[in-house]
């Protein structure tokens, strides 16, 4: 590798890190508060039996993913296992409603499903308009099912959706990847604000 294509490389791995690191401090002043409302949403769904649904496409089902293992497994303190499904996992339930259906309902109609009064769904994208995340949504109001959104952009359609009940998320920010870092970090704090709640909080 030559200097001058070190040099830009290096210059946009730095671009790159300056951006991500300015939205984020941006972001927390917006979104502290959504974020601490979906932590406190999330907590009282697991703490009365219900159990968190999770799902999105691509990045987003990584981090729906991410995030239900986080619940069942632990995020950073030893505690008991909490209910979360991700519904992006069972190739077979996916493939057989897209085959048979349209893949607009591959989430849906697994809300439908195993979704009951009490429990909560976390639905991502980034862009806000996922059909098959806002089919989610509207499957989930339909059930009692309340809803915390993680979006970028505005919101898109999801955030139409969003009733008094739910929370949504939304990241100030339009690059998809910038819409992501921050999600991943917005999840972290779910998961740290649900165990601090549920298994910290000395009140």
């Amino acid at each position: 590798m030559n200097d001058t294509l070190s040099a830009a490389l290096s210059a946009r791995v730095s671009a790159q890190f300056a951006e991500s690191a300015q939205l984020k401090l941006e972001a927390a002043r917006s979104l502290t508060g959504p974020i601490a409302r979906a932590s406190a949403l999330l907590a009282e769904t697991l703490k009365r039996g219900g159990k968190v649904l999770a799902c999105g496409n691509g990045g987003s089902a990584a981090d729906a993913q991410h995030f239900a293992a986080e619940l069942i497994n632990r995020f950073e303190i030893e505690r008991a296992p909490l209910a979360a499904v991700a519904l992006t996992t069972d190739t077979s339930t996916l493939t057989s409603i897209a085959n048979d259906y349209a893949y607009e309902q591959i989430f849906s109609k697994q809300v439908q499903g195993i979704g009951r009064r009490g429990d909560a769904l976390l639905a991502i994208s980034t862009s806000g308009n996922s059909r098959n995340v806002v089919a989610a949504i509207q499957a989930a109001h339909e059930l009692g099912v309340r809803v915390v959104a993680l979006t970028g952009a505005g919101g898109g359609k999801m955030a139409a959706l969003i009733s008094a009940e739910d929370v949504n998320i939304c990241v100030p920010h339009k690059r998809t990847a910038r819409i992501q870092e921050v999600h991943l970090l917005a999840l972290h704090c779910l998961c740290d604000g649900i165990d601090f709640q549920l298994f910290q909080n000395p009140a």
